[in-house]
């Protein structure tokens, strides 16, 4: 029986403005998953990190599968590159796709809306929705406040210890990737 490849749904920023480091990161993350063998899935667009990612992926042989909705076609620049682009109609829609597509996910430094996609993913693990890692990939302490302000919740009793620890933070592409597999 042929073993399917890893899908492995990498979160990261659309934002132009962002240091050249992490759109390295983006590259050395994208480069990564395809010496593994693995597909890309993610939010489809060409832009900064994003697009990074997905370029890099695709450089050295990944399968890329983009979910972006419509009304960020335009905006997020949408990738006319992806080997898959799926356009839905609204947010909700783009991490549904994204989530029944992937094995597990990464959470690169990113913004308000890699925020809110890794919360969902993380809670749905934590609520025994699924079982696939969570990963934050954080080198330059990027996630550093808000995973304290994680740890002051589970401190004031509003997370459990296993909710906290459900996610995994490495500091190194090869152990974000490592973890990607790992539970």
């Amino acid at each position: 029986m042929e073993r399917r490849a890893l899908n492995l749904c990498v979160y990261c920023g659309s934002n132009e403005a962002v240091p050249r480091g992490y759109l390295d990161l983006a590259d050395e993350v994208g480069a990564g998953l395809a010496a593994r063998g693995w597909n890309l899935v993610w939010g489809g667009s060409a832009a900064a990190m994003m697009g990074a990612v997905a370029r890099s992926a695709r450089r050295a042989g990944a399968r890329t599968i983009g979910v972006i909705p419509r009304g960020l076609v335009e905006l997020e620049r949408a990738d006319p590159q992806a080997d898959e682009l799926i356009v839905v109609d609204n947010m909700r829609q783009r991490k549904a796709e994204m989530d029944d597509r992937a094995d597990a996910f990464l959470a690169l430094p990113g913004g308000l809306g890699t925020c809110e996609e890794l919360f969902e993913v993380w809670t749905s693990r934590y609520l025994g929705m699924h079982a696939k890692p969570v990963v934050v990939l954080d080198p330059d302490d990027h996630w550093d406040g808000l995973l304290r302000w994680v740890r002051e919740l589970r401190s004031r009793g509003f997370a459990s210890d296993a909710a906290v620890d459900s996610l995994i933070v490495t500091r190194s592409v090869d152990a974000a990737l490592d973890a990607c597999v790992t539970r």
